[in-house]
């Protein structure tokens, strides 16, 4: 025991009296919080309370002494932990979700549709953004001028100007593509 207790103090706790119970408790609960840290027991300050809870009304019935107490509150302690450890063994691990641990991985519609235009997508990704989204509206969702220029809040004029510029720059890389494998 970190601190001892007097014969006196442990006359008083076993008859019940609050000052001999405190006198218990400060002597003996850094030993068992020590105990409980020991143990891995994440909340090792709440358990060591719960031991003196359950120690206080039956310290009456303590019999042996100093050495007798010391293994009665630890007989307890040690319950606790068992208690503990089976609490433990059956409540469920939570993890925060993490989308890049889902194993589950489903390709996006457009990721679908990119990917069946035949390696296309890379190429897509060079031209500006306008030019792809106009290419993309009119191939892959077979959507007319009219039904684009109200998606991208343009005239019909810009968006086949923006067709015409993205399919000739498109023209370019795909040639510039088939001259570096050659």
């Amino acid at each position: 025991m970190a601190e001892q207790l007097s014969d006196d103090e442990l006359s008083a706790a076993l008859a019940g009296e609050p000052s001999g119970f405190s006198a218990v408790y400060t002597a003996v609960s850094p030993a068992v919080l020590g105990y409980f840290r020991a143990r891995g027991v994440e909340d090792a300050e709440a358990l060591t309370q719960d031991v003196f809870v359950d120690v206080l009304p039956k310290l009456a019935k303590v019999t042996g002494g100093h050495s007798g107490l010391r293994t009665f509150i630890f007989s307890v302690a040690h319950a606790r932990l068992v208690d503990y450890r089976r609490r433990a063994a059956r409540t469920p691990y939570l993890a925060e979700y993490d989308p890049r641990d889902d194993a589950r991985y489903a390709k996006s519609a457009e990721d679908e549709a990119l990917g069946s235009l035949g390696g296309m997508s890379g190429t897509l990704s060079r031209l500006n953004e306008e030019q792809r989204e106009v290419l993309v509206l009119r191939i892959v969702a077979d959507l007319s001028i009219e039904q684009v220029a109200g998606i991208m809040d343009k005239t019909p004029g810009a968006v086949k100007q923006l067709q015409r510029r993205g399919l000739s720059a498109l023209r370019e890389l795909v040639t510039e593509k088939d001259h570096a494998a050659s």
